[in-house]
């Protein structure tokens, strides 16, 4: 097993992406920590693993610092953090409002800050040899239509991450982005009902198929493993080839 003994905390894990990457790690090994609005895990302990759900917001720094304490109390030291709590909602850029706009922003870049900081220092503390995995997106690569709040929080997510690379890289500290494209989950359900539906969407991917969890999970595992212990400051896209197509 790739991450035997490690302890994985994964931000957003009760569902979708987030929800895969937990079991996968739970399969590879590792100890789990989840934070997120729920702190149900029975389904990973169902599967033998040992873990535990905080209640957290991501937005709150003292909620996130006393969540990362009470991981690292209850589970060890921090060895991997998936930062993979978000939001996506549609809206043409000039019917954006500004609270709109500050959700987006607040969650999921401001959540990433957040969170990767208690980590980082929580590794660097420990001692610990660590992988911090910002859960991005293809629309920090390029932008997309009726979602400027969303491609802005992602493409400054990815800035984050190789500015957090380059600054913890002498502590042992790895920090790498993945950019999905099209997955399949309820987050995105909304964007199909948006287009003219599935069949449309798909001539924009090469692969013609939307992408499943368990994919994303997969280099999740990688980056998370020694497998990818040279790299750094990487985001890497699993798209099913949109964005060679887009751009």
């Amino acid at each position: 097993m790739r991450l035997k003994g490690k302890t994985a905390l994964i931000t957003g894990g009760a569902q979708g992406i987030g929800k895969a990457i937990a079991l996968k790690f739970a399969q590879e090994g590792a100890n789990i920590a989840i934070l997120d609005l729920e702190d149900n895990v029975e389904w990973i302990r169902s599967l033998g693993g040992k873990a535990i759900g905080i209640v957290s917001d991501v937005q709150d720094k003292e909620q996130v610092d006393a969540a990362i304490i009470q991981a690292t109390d209850t589970l060890g030291p921090i060895d991997i953090a998936v930062i993979n709590a978000g939001i996506c909602e549609l809206s043409s850029f000039l019917d954006i409002t500004e609270e709109a706009w500050d959700r987006h922003i607040s969650i999921n870049l401001k959540g990433a800050f957040l969170v990767g900081q208690a980590v980082a220092k929580q590794m660097i503390s420990h001692g610990v040899t660590g992988s911090i995995i910002h859960m991005s997106s293809v629309n920090g690569i390029r932008a997309e239509a009726d979602q400027a709040h969303y491609n802005a929080s992602k493409g400054g997510m990815n800035l984050l991450s190789m500015s957090m690379a380059l600054e913890l890289a002498g502590h042992g500290v790895r920090v790498n982005a993945l950019c999905p494209g099209f997955i399949a989950t309820r987050l995105t359900q909304a964007e199909i009902d948006h287009t003219a539906g599935i069949t449309e969407y798909l001539k924009s991917i090469p692969m013609k198929r939307v992408g499943v969890p368990e994919e994303i999970a997969d280099a999740a595992v990688f980056m998370a493993s020694d497998e990818s212990r040279y790299m750094t400051g990487h985001c890497l896209v699993i798209d099913g080839g949109q964005v060679i197509k887009l751009v």
